[in-house]
């Protein structure tokens, strides 16, 4: 007989969860914020094999001397921007999980769709589109004139199914647009919640990890600017980045709010 599937009740604002419902959360005090989610009984033994711990580290972790670890400056590469490697703090490091956060058409997807297009001729990308249909990105990047022989495209929004055709293909570098329609088959809530948006930015930051895979997650903003669900996301991302237009059309301001592996 099939187990019953798990609740939790999660704030619609900051991503606290609670054993029972309340009016009032307690982390952010916000009323009327708290909302029941179903969670599958419990994770298969090979999901949790293939992406328990944050470390990226292959195999059983284990503890090592702080003088033992390499210092080795760890390999980047670039974007094909100078300003935008410069906003990343050098370039991408294989591996990390980067969060681009901005207004709907102020350009996001475009430069992404741009940073691929130029990768692809000397190493393999994937752009997984779950807004707009593969026709749709096909015809900006030929309006753009962009190179498209080498770009792998792919329209998909289940998180497990876009990990598993990325292990096949096996990309350095993967853009997830956006991470506002992405879901997760263990979480039964709608695409954009907090529990969703939660668990499928941890889920592809693990992925990242311990493929060595570098993943870029566009993210929405609210009315008042702020990232929507800023506060359930992820503190294992390495970079977290605002792309915002200004008053002039021919440029855009990309601020790095959160950099860890800057040179």
């Amino acid at each position: 007989m099939a187990k019953a599937p798990k609740r939790a009740f999660v704030c619609n604002e900051c991503g606290a969860d609670y054993p029972r419902w309340q009016g009032q959360c307690s982390a952010c005090h916000a009323w009327n914020t708290i909302t029941e989610v179903r969670l599958a009984a419990s994770p298969t033994v090979a999901r949790n094999e293939r992406l328990s711990g944050y470390a990226g580290n292959a195999g059983v972790a284990k503890v090592q001397k702080l003088s033992d670890i390499s210092l080795e400056e760890l390999p980047r590469f670039s974007t094909g921007f100078k300003e935008f490697d410069r906003v990343l703090g050098g370039g991408v490091v294989p591996g990390s999980a980067i969060l681009i956060g901005g207004n709907p058409g102020a350009g996001k997807s475009t430069l992404l769709l741009q940073t691929l297009c130029k990768l692809a001729e000397q190493m393999k990308t994937l752009y997984v589109t779950g807004e707009e249909s593969l026709q749709q990105v096909a015809m900006r990047a030929h309006r753009l004139g962009l190179p498209t022989a080498n770009m792998n495209m792919l329209s998909e929004t289940s998180i497990e199914q876009i990990c598993l055709i990325a292990e096949e293909e096996q990309p350095k570098l993967m853009v997830i647009d956006s991470i506002q329609v992405m879901h997760m088959a263990d979480i039964q809530s709608s695409p954009g919640s907090v529990a969703q948006v939660r668990e499928t930015a941890a889920y592809l930051t693990r992925f990242a990890k311990t493929r060595g895979v570098a993943i870029v997650m566009v993210g929405h903003v609210t009315k008042d600017g702020s990232l929507a669900g800023r506060r359930c996301w992820s503190t294992a991302l390495t970079a977290r980045c605002y792309w915002t237009a200004t008053l002039t059309p021919a440029f855009a301001r990309c601020v790095a709010i959160k950099t860890v592996l800057a040179r």
